[in-house]
């Protein structure tokens, strides 16, 4: 018999026979795993992913490297997970800028609800509305009854053009029925610089970034743009106890994976966060920074992700932002 023949007959026997079986797959995870960070180090994002990163090291038992790519709103870090295999091993730290860019941009390289798996919605950081004390009002309402007074003699900064923080701006128009001006700044110091200056009226900004500066009385706070009042700020109304019903505006931060990720892997990795979360060394840092933890299921951050694009692309396009 051909030597070839008969090392595939006894494979094939050996496969057959009873009580052998074949190797088992490797245990997931068995090598490192790489969180995509779409920010540069050293901010509010990278500080999430690696505060986190070093808990679930010890529960994975595998180094999570943090992989900064920042720029180009978030979609550089998004293609690089979007072409990664499929295997668990590459993770993005998804963001609300990644659901803007998919009405904001003509052409993507990736494609926000079809190319990821969600995993779990991290955290959230709510904006509020913070205007000059040299504006005079105290109030959304008196600062809604002056714009409208006034039709477009306000002005209101952002951190970006097409940022959050402008879409917050933008959807403040829509909902109050305002013409306001949006000038736009390279980050939000700047832009919160020249509303405390009174050079701009007001600005939509995290509650973390702004909360000093409304603390020492050098920015006014109107309304935090959260179902809930922030936990920091307590003595703030949110914008539907100011008189915007339903007004929700922030940053969050979430993690997906690419589509076709094994369920088994989704739900581990899902669970790995949300322990994480649960725990006080990662509880305690994170809620210092007024990060606010969700942790939902696949199917809950699946759901919030297309509302998100839904709500963003229709500010999007009643606004007529183009990417620059």
């Amino acid at each position: 018999m051909n030597p070839l023949c008969h090392r595939t007959l006894l494979l094939v026997a050996l496969a057959l026979a009873p009580g052998i079986a074949a190797p088992a797959a490797p245990a997931y995870p068995d090598k490192p795993l790489r969180f995509v960070v779409p920010f540069p180090p050293g901010g509010g994002a990278d500080s999430l992913g690696r505060i986190l990163a070093r808990k679930m090291a010890a529960t994975l038992r595998q180094p999570i490297v943090i992989d900064n790519r920042g720029g180009a709103g978030g979609n550089i870090a998004a293609e690089v997970v979007a072409k990664a295999p499929p295997d668990g091993y590459t993770l993005l730290q998804a963001n609300i800028s990644h659901t803007i860019s998919a009405s904001l941009y003509d052409k993507l390289s990736y494609d926000v609800l079809k190319d990821f798996a969600p995993v779990t919605e991290l955290a959230t950081t709510p904006f509020m509305l913070v205007a000059t004390a040299a504006l005079g009002t105290f109030s959304l309402r008196d600062l809604i009854a002056l714009a409208k007074s006034k039709p477009g003699e306000l002005s209101y900064a952002s951190s970006g053009y097409g940022g959050p923080s402008h879409l917050a701006g933008e959807l403040f128009k829509l909902a109050a029925g305002l013409n306001i001006r949006h000038v736009p700044y390279k980050g939000g110091s700047l832009a919160a610089r020249d509303v405390v200056s009174g050079q701009v009226n007001m600005l939509f900004a995290t509650v973390a970034s702004s909360r000093s500066l409304v603390e020492t009385g050098r920015l006014r706070g109107l309304a935090v743009a959260s179902l809930r009042r922030s936990p920091i700020l307590p003595n703030l109304p949110t914008m539907a106890e100011a008189g915007l019903p339903g007004f929700t505006a922030g940053t969050w931060f979430g993690v997906a994976v690419p589509a076709g990720t094994p369920r088994d892997i989704v739900k581990r990795l899902h669970a790995s966060f949300a322990g994480a979360l649960s725990d006080d060394e990662v509880r305690e840092p994170l809620l210092n920074q007024a990060f606010e933890l969700v942790g939902s299921p696949p199917e809950v951050f699946a759901q919030f992700i297309a509302a998100e694009v839904a709500k963003w692309g229709k500010v999007v396009r009643s606004a007529n932002i183009r990417a620059e």
